[in-house]
């Protein structure tokens, strides 16, 4: 029996569309897969149903398709706005959904993450952050330095998790060793689960101190 003939590129309807948003969706979906480092433009046109070179006319290289890719992440990101609660439980909530969007697509996020470019102004993330500063009552002249710093200590703490590093730093000495002689294995999801929660218990008392020094200085 004879095969029917695939319809010419450019007359089929495609799954995903051939616009910036479509182009962006689908490399998400190649990343999630196999990484940032395994995308190329002619892999994403090959997902796509497309000339490689029609990518073009919407995005002019990788560089811009991952850092489009980031954005519409990004923006998908939305920390409860509870602003009836204390500004310390806004903040917690805050990490922790961000934990939360950065497990869901892990090798995306380890690779944003050692981007000094990562944060912008208008990111919801970095949005959450200086509301919530600005709630502390932290003064106006702390507040890009706090958030600043802020974001490099969940940032760095999310990147060790997901690349592993976190977990093989518990198995390293003094970590138990067996009766066999060997290291301790790799703590379970729950262990470091507290972790995260441990630093960002420590993260939220150390701005407890930074905002009452704030206040008693003349």
């Amino acid at each position: 029996m004879e095969k029917p003939r695939k319809a010419p590129r450019g007359t089929r309807k495609r799954a995903v569309p051939l616009t910036k948003d479509g182009i962006h969706a689908m490399a998400l979906q190649l990343i999630d897969a196999d990484g940032v480092e395994a995308l190329t433009m002619r892999k994403l046109a090959t997902a796509l149903d497309a000339n490689p070179m029609s990518l073009y006319h919407h995005v002019p290289n990788k560089d811009a398709v991952l850092r489009g890719v980031a954005e519409s992440v990004g923006s998908r990101f939305r920390a409860g706005e509870r602003e009836d609660l204390p500004w310390q439980d806004r903040l917690r909530r805050l990490a922790l959904d961000f934990r939360e969007l950065s497990h869901r697509h892990p090798k995306l996020m380890a690779y944003s993450f050692t981007r000094a470019d990562y944060a912008q102004p208008e990111d919801p993330f970095w949005q959450g952050l200086v509301d919530i500063l600005a709630a502390a009552k932290l003064p106006a002249q702390e507040v890009p330095r706090v958030a600043a710093s802020l974001c490099a200590v969940f940032t760095g703490l999310l990147l060790s998790e997901l690349t592993g590093a976190l977990q093989r730093w518990t198995t390293l000495p003094p970590a138990p060793v067996g009766a066999d002689g060997e290291h301790a294995p790799a703590p379970a999801k729950n262990v470091i689960d507290a972790m995260f929660d441990c630093a960002l218990d420590a993260t939220i008392v150390g701005l407890e101190s930074h905002v009452a020094r704030t206040r008693e200085e003349p």
